[in-house]
């Protein structure tokens, strides 16, 4: 199942850059599905892959992964109700980007930091 998560979060990445490099939203229907695909695979990545140590706050950084596949998934819903604006899901899919990478960052650290005191 990790090796899900970062699938998923290029398919994001990957239907996010589709209005940038077309000019505009005239491929919104096949980025509607792109996104949501990649926001649907992040998301049951990180719901079947929890961390079953004993640290605390590890255990609080892999929920945080949850959470911003959860912010994915909400951008995604976001693309298909009419009458939402273009910045509703860039604003959530900017906002689980930036609690993925400072969870990303910090759980390399916590594990090391986990590893040190073990021995």
């Amino acid at each position: 199942m990790q090796i899900l998560a970062p699938i998923g979060l290029l398919i994001i990445a990957a239907a996010t850059l589709i209005p940038i490099c077309t000019g505009g939203f005239e491929l919104l229907p096949v980025m509607r599905w792109v996104y949501a695909a990649g926001a649907l695979v992040t998301l049951v990545a990180r719901l079947f892959s929890p961390y079953r140590g004993t640290d605390l706050r590890m255990k609080r950084l892999v929920r945080m992964q949850a959470w911003s596949a959860l912010f994915f998934v909400a951008a995604a819903v976001f693309l298909f109700v009419p009458g939402t604006a273009p910045r509703d899901w860039l604003a959530l899919t900017m906002a689980g980007a930036v609690v993925q990478i400072i969870a990303s960052v910090m759980i390399p650290s916590r594990m090391a930091r986990i590893e040190k005191d073990n021995k």
